[in-house]
């Protein structure tokens, strides 16, 4: 069996042998009671660990290895964590940019695979009944000014994409003579290897996404053609396969015209039938039984959505009301594949919230129901645990990509993105409430 984890080491820095990360010791959280083998960096700044070396980055994960032992080298057979197939309905999402933290050196833009396994120490691993999944909000290009930062007010959004194209220049190295799928494998052994799933997001209002031909003009992504909404099908299982096992959908409230009142997305939506096929051969092409699939703002007619094949939708309960929370809990506790969720704050956030708001909605996303086994799926950004600059946001850096380097280099960027010593002290209340949930 290829171990991608030593082969991206050595195409790397030569080796693959880790030594024990004191430094990661010294800044671990645990979690509390039975739970307090599992462990995370927290009360840090994420440029702490974007500016430190991949090697090292690999170098803590072993040292915060749930197991107590320290690995010299990563295991050849690395599995994701096992919570049932039915795992997504009860999830905690996190969204992470990786784009945002990826390496910008002066105009360019790269490398946010690596950022993400340099964050993955700082992510807690899954609680005891419950599954911690990372959604990266990049993959494939974008239609415009893929690799490339901007000025903070131009346009680079996330949100129109190509398929047909390989993969965003954002996102892999270039640098390493490993290929994409090779580092996606990487990071997915790696974040497995923490106790933690992945998953992507993936937009499907058709104007915002483009088919990629050799050495012809895009064409627009139609979905009454039949030959498109096979390369989208086709993108999707290639991703599953390199260990990717949830998918955010975009806009999928809206599916088959509903409420398309309130549809912000610009171009039409599969029918109801085709996302159910979509769905359906997603998971029969990988033969995994485990996919979560996720739909925003799918969650009023909940009947429809669960027969649609989601797993979870979006911003129903009203995170700031604990007892609501706790109340919808006990009303889905027999709705074991599909349920709506709550939400920290999602990628339309356009920041404000206190950090007391922030960390009140953290509670209620983990704490609000009468038995673990109920709890509703929960959905935050990467601003939930890792404040942002106060002159930014989350959804500002899913429509723009600018640098915040003060001299070109990605350090500087990684610095100033976030906030300092408040967001520290933010994220080590983060990490507090995340120690006292891994126990349930």
């Amino acid at each position: 069996m290829t171990n991608f984890v030593t082969e991206f080491l050595e195409a790397d820095c030569g080796s693959s042998i880790l030594h024990y990360d004191k430094w990661a010791e010294e800044h671990s959280y645990s979690g509390i009671g039975e739970s307090r083998n599992k462990k995370w960096i927290s009360n840090i700044l994420p440029s702490e660990l974007l500016t430190r070396s991949l090697k090292r980055a690999v170098d803590s994960i072993s040292t915060l290895s749930e197991s107590g032992n320290f690995f010299r080298e990563i295991p050849d057979n690395i599995v994701t964590p096992n919570y049932g197939d039915n795992w997504g309905r009860f999830a905690n999402y996190i969204e992470i940019n990786n784009r945002a933290i990826a390496k910008m050196q002066n105009s360019r833009c790269s490398d946010g695979i690596i950022s993400s396994i340099k964050l993955l120490p700082a992510i807690p691993p899954s609680a005891k009944s419950w599954a911690n999944c990372i959604i990266l909000s990049q993959i494939f290009p974008n239609i415009y000014g893929d690799g490339y930062n901007k000025a903070p007010w131009e346009e680079n959004s996330i949100y129109g994409l190509k398929l047909n194209a390989g993969y965003s220049e954002n996102i892999i190295s270039h640098n390493l003579k490993v290929s994409p799928e090779i580092q996606f494998r990487v990071f997915n052994d790696l974040a497995h290897f923490r106790g933690i799933k992945t998953g992507f997001r993936i937009v499907i209002s058709e104007d915002q996404l483009k088919i990629a031909r050799p050495y012809k003009e895009d064409e627009n992504f139609r979905w009454h053609n039949k030959e498109h909404e096979e390369i989208f099908i086709t993108e999707c299982v290639k991703l599953i396969n390199l260990g990717f096992e949830a998918i955010f959908f975009d806009s999928a409230k809206h599916i088959g015209g509903y409420d398309c009142a309130n549809y912000t997305g610009v171009g039409a939506l599969p029918e109801y039938p085709q996302m159910q096929y979509i769905l359906n051969e997603i998971r029969s092409r990988t033969g995994k039984t485990t996919l979560s699939f996720v739909g925003e703002k799918s969650s009023e007619d909940f009947e429809r959505y669960r027969m649609m094949g989601l797993t979870a939708g979006t911003a129903f309960v009203p995170v700031d009301d604990f007892n609501t929370v706790k109340e919808w809990s006990d009303k889905l506790k027999y709705s074991r594949d599909y349920a709506p969720g709550v939400e920290v704050s999602n990628d339309n956030d356009s920041g404000g919230r206190s950090y007391e708001e922030r960390l009140a909605r953290l509670r209620s996303c983990f704490f609000a129901y009468t038995y673990p086994s109920d709890k509703l799926p929960s959905f935050m950004q990467m601003e939930d645990l890792f404040p942002l600059r106060y002159d930014t946001n989350t959804h500002h850096l899913m429509m723009c990509n600018p640098s915040y380097s003060i001299d070109g280099t990605p350090e500087s960027h990684w610095e100033n993105l976030f906030t300092k010593e408040d967001g520290r002290r933010y994220n080590s209340q983060v990490g507090e409430i995340f120690a006292y949930a891994l126990s349930f």
